[in-house]
């Protein structure tokens, strides 16, 4: 007695079917489980059985043998339960073997026989749905999260007596015993009261940073803000998010993805990511931690804030080590894990926002308050590499704030007027972008900067003379040329001006 049941697997944030062969025959009673598996693939042995056992069916004492193919791919979850338990249900005679044809089967098995929701639901289905597959049945509370994928029939079950009448439904043509899961993914994108409860105008003062964050947001380049403790660094960073433009269906499903693969999508709260993440880790995260990894590699902070902001306060107080993790995805936009299984990807497509003090104490250059002594505010700095910050696009200082700019002023430009205005230059961008894959003025390469970011004679020669006074890197003169692009598509400008030149520079000469 033999059958075979389609299953998945997740293996990074990508996905394969998995093919669950069952083959029980006479000879001494025994449970083997094969196929380059984890322990908790392994003890899918007793909760099976167990599971079945209260569920009203026991297992013969026979020789039964599960192999897991492709069999040189290794197997981590406990996915693998319900699987494996309508296979030996198919070989015993208690499902027709017709009943699975088409059909993925994920879930966790109970004790008792109840299924379990389990992760990486989201991309499993995708791959189900580009192999051909016509359903997958799945525990009731991630129905929804594979709902998702549209043109694949979702079947939401709840325990091992359910999934049984239904497929023994399939057979007899009673296909209505369970409703498969459906959801209008478009409503989801309806924000809830307060959801921008963070806004712009409970910020007094400070409209150079302010802009600096609108420019920042418009053309998605990385940020950096430094001044003295008690500034406004933190407050605006948290209401960057309120300007951003939403996010598309496309890059929804692709931080979804990431968020399925480590287990933080629930279908109860939280059925796709609709907002821009914003990732706030505190400075004693571990390298591990930041870029992802472990035995089984699985995605780190850096990948759970993809489409969205990473926001480092306090940047200097990282350990450099792990800021220079750093390095590679700002440049590349993905992080690559190798381990000995096989090498792993994980998106990295995130715009980095810092906040820092000048120095330890906070207050350099006042030196009426500041106590740190030259060499401290240089070593204090220097724990921000040249190469981190040659890669961050606005540098911009927070001034001090004035008792004019927090008593009985007028609140300030709130967050829907700054909105329109990004989104006037996120349009421009669209439409200078249509039919290639950039979104955004800072994905653009050194080609796309020599073809999007030309200019005229007057403002070449502006640039020629502020490379050599600047001593600029090639990648930090393309970095100011981006930067301007943004400032000229926020004045819905076809072509970059002086003007637009000379605030881009400014953004950068604090470094420089």
């Amino acid at each position: 007695m033999f059958s075979t049941i389609t299953s998945g697997t997740v293996c990074g944030i990508g996905s394969h079917l998995i093919q669950v062969e069952v083959d029980i025959s006479k000879g001494l009673p025994c449970f083997q489980m094969v196929g380059l598996l984890s322990s908790e693939v392994r003890e899918a042995r007793e909760r099976v059985r167990v599971a079945l056992k209260n569920s009203g069916i026991s297992l013969p004492p026979m020789c039964i043998n599960v192999n897991l193919s492709p069999a040189d791919l290794r197997k981590e979850g406990t996915m693998f339960d319900l699987p494996v338990a309508v296979g030996i249900l198919a070989c015993l005679g208690h499902l027709p073997g017709e009943s699975t044809a088409g059909t993925v089967l994920l879930g966790e098995l109970g004790l008792s026989g109840e299924i379990k929701p389990v992760r990486g639901i989201l991309p499993i289905v995708t791959r189900a749905k580009e192999s051909g597959m016509r359903r997958c049945i799945l525990p009731h509370d991630n129905a929804m999260e594979g709902a998702v994928v549209e043109g694949i029939e979702i079947i939401g079950v709840t325990d091992v007596a359910q999934t049984v009448e239904y497929l023994k439904g399939l057979q007899s043509g009673r296909k209505d015993l369970i409703e498969p899961a459906h959801i209008d993914v478009m409503s989801l994108w309806k924000e809830p009261d307060g959801a921008n409860a963070l806004d712009f105008a409970d910020i007094s003062g400070q409209e150079t940073v302010k802009r600096a964050a609108e420019v920042a947001a418009a053309g998605f380049h990385h940020l950096l803000m430094t001044g003295p403790p008690g500034s406004g660094k933190t407050m605006l960073a948290k209401r960057i998010p309120s300007i951003l433009p939403p996010l598309s269906l496309q890059e929804s499903l692709e931080v979804s993805t990431v968020y399925s693969v480590s287990g933080l999508l629930h279908s109860a709260q939280e059925i796709l990511v609709t907002r821009r993440p914003f990732l706030n880790p505190h400075h004693t995260i571990t390298g591990q931690a930041l870029a992802g990894g472990g035995r089984v590699p699985v995605p780190g902070i850096i990948s759970l804030a993809h489409r969205g902001i990473l926001f480092l306060d306090e940047l200097p107080e990282f350990k450099r080590e792990t800021l220079d993790i750093l390095r590679q995805p700002l440049e590349d936009k993905v992080v690559q894990i190798a381990r000995s299984s096989g090498v792993y990807l994980f998106p990295a497509d995130f715009m980095l926002v810092g906040a820092m003090n000048p120095c330890p104490c906070g207050y350099y250059p006042d030196m009426g308050k500041c106590r740190c002594a030259p060499y401290e505010v240089r070593r204090y700095l220097g724990r921000i590499s040249g190469p981190i910050l040659d890669r961050i696009d606005i540098c911009v200082e927070a001034a001090p704030m004035k008792f004019r700019d927090i008593s009985g002023r007028a609140a300030g430009e709130s967050s829907a007027r700054i909105k329109e205005r990004v989104m006037g230059a996120r349009q421009m961008q669209a439409q200078r972008f249509a039919g290639t894959q950039l979104r955004f003025n800072a994905d653009m390469g050194v080609a796309q900067v020599e073809k999007y970011c030309v200019l005229g004679a007057q403002e070449k020669g502006y640039m020629e003379r502020m490379f050599s006074a600047m001593q600029l890197s090639a990648r930090g003169y393309h970095r100011i040329l981006k930067v301007a692009r943004t400032i000229a598509d926020l004045e819905q400008c076809g072509g970059i001006r002086k003007e637009h030149l000379s605030e881009a520079i400014c953004y950068r000469q604090m470094w420089e």
